[in-house]
């Protein structure tokens, strides 16, 4: 009964991609400069291979490492968690999701105003989640309008004080925006409640008690192709608001990564033929989108600190990918995700694959397969270097092979 976990370390980048220019992206590099910057270590990445990625000024390449190695190129324009996501799970988006760098037009704003029945709202321009409350945090408080604003990616996020605008009615405010106002040539990736408390002068954001409501996935996700075939499927973290609640048997929300770690932990005593997507979400929201690099670092120790834990939970015939979903640059000026090469880390590095899939071939027609069983050779010798994937995709086709399912994605399996 083996089961797949794909953990995503949030804003995880290990490079500008070659059209990071066009998103002022350049130089941009989140676990290089992180290394470069703090010295972390982190010695059971480095047992996987993370630096045989790229070079990194703390953690060195190894000869033989323990799961295959590689990194991905996002093909959907963008960089924000909801394109990321999609396209690890399958989704190519041809059409990026719009972005407001001047805030949303006037009649958006309008009808959303009149819609929750409000007299206006402040700010309405790209702005940084702590900075926004800093500086209109106090005019909220005494009109009571919202505060709207976005960033450079495709967001219409809501932020209002508890004591003035109680945390289940901004979420209705939200799902007013999402499914009214953020819809047609507006449907952002994700519209997001963001409540806050305190007094002025120490605001402080309710990130436990944030709320996303993503636009619909297409259909044709692994995800979903993976619930539909009756495997399992467990969202762990904020996966589950990126796909609007669709395809997923169970979902467990977790407040930060050690929350997320631990839920893991004790889901793998726990599952049998299941689809496990993780994220682990301090990495760019407590640290990178703070320009906080020793926070960046630590966080990454306490994921590196969990592995042999995680190791010792992972039978012969499951599947463990570490990856990322966009950049998040500590070390830049930019508070903003950044367009980067997603690390790859797929563990165990070899194992037996049967193609057809015993799941889709008849009883009558397993005679014989014996074969088709390719070997890769002994998981303890040399190294297997998966090289730059094409798509972050690459994913989706390797799940959907490694569960039997038809592989209908535009990625390519590295299984």
């Amino acid at each position: 009964m083996k089961n797949c976990y794909l953990i995503i370390i949030d804003g995880l980048g290990v490079g500008a991609q070659e059209d990071a220019h066009v998103y002022g992206d350049e130089g941009a590099n989140t676990l290089g400069n992180v290394s470069a910057n703090t010295g972390v270590e982190l010695p059971n990445l480095a047992k996987m291979g993370i630096g045989n990625i790229i070079p990194l000024k703390s953690i060195p390449a190894i000869e033989n490492p323990s799961a295959a190695f590689g990194k991905m190129r996002e093909v959907s324009g963008g960089k924000d968690s909801t394109t990321g996501h999609w396209e690890i799970a399958g989704i190519q988006l041809e059409k990026p999701f719009p972005t407001y760098p001047n805030g949303f037009p006037k009649e958006l704003m309008e009808a959303f105003c009149k819609g929750i029945g409000v007299e206006a709202a402040l700010c309405n321009l790209p702005y940084s989640g702590t900075d926004v409350i800093r500086d209109y945090g106090e005019e909220h408080l005494k009109t009571g309008n919202p505060i709207v604003y976005t960033s450079a990616d495709s967001v219409f996020q809501v932020a209002a004080h508890d004591s003035i605008t109680p945390v289940e009615k901004l979420y209705e405010w939200c799902d007013f925006a999402r499914n009214h106002i953020c819809v047609g040539e507006h449907e952002v990736g994700r519209v997001i409640a963001r409540p806050f408390t305190g007094k002025p002068g120490a605001f402080s954001r309710l990130t436990d008690q944030r709320k996303d409501f993503s636009a619909i996935p297409p259909k044709n996700n692994v995800v979903q192709a993976a619930f539909d075939a009756d495997i399992h499927t467990l969202s762990i973290g904020k996966v589950i608001d990126l796909f609007a609640e669709q395809g997923f048997a169970e979902y467990r929300k977790t407040k930060n990564n050690a929350e997320g770690i631990f839920t893991l932990l004790e889901a793998m005593d726990e599952v049998k033929e299941t689809f496990v997507f993780v994220n682990l979400i301090d990495t760019d929201q407590l640290f990178g989108h703070r320009l906080d690099p020793e926070g960046y670092a630590g966080s990454l120790k306490e994921f590196d600190y969990a592995l042999p834990e995680i190791f010792a939970k992972i039978d012969e015939d499951d599947l463990l990918i570490i990856t990322g979903d966009h950049g998040n640059d500590p070390c830049s000026t930019s508070t903003d995700h950044s367009r980067e090469f997603v690390p790859l880390l797929v563990y165990p590095k070899t194992s037996t694959h049967h193609e057809p899939s015993f799941s889709q071939v008849k009883r009558s027609q397993i005679s014989g397969l014996e074969n088709n069983i390719r070997q890769t050779g002994d998981p303890s010798d040399g190294e297997i270097d998966l090289g730059t994937r094409e798509t972050f995709a690459d994913v989706a086709s390797s799940i959907a092979i490694f569960f039997g399912l038809e592989n209908t994605f535009p990625g390519k399996s590295f299984l």
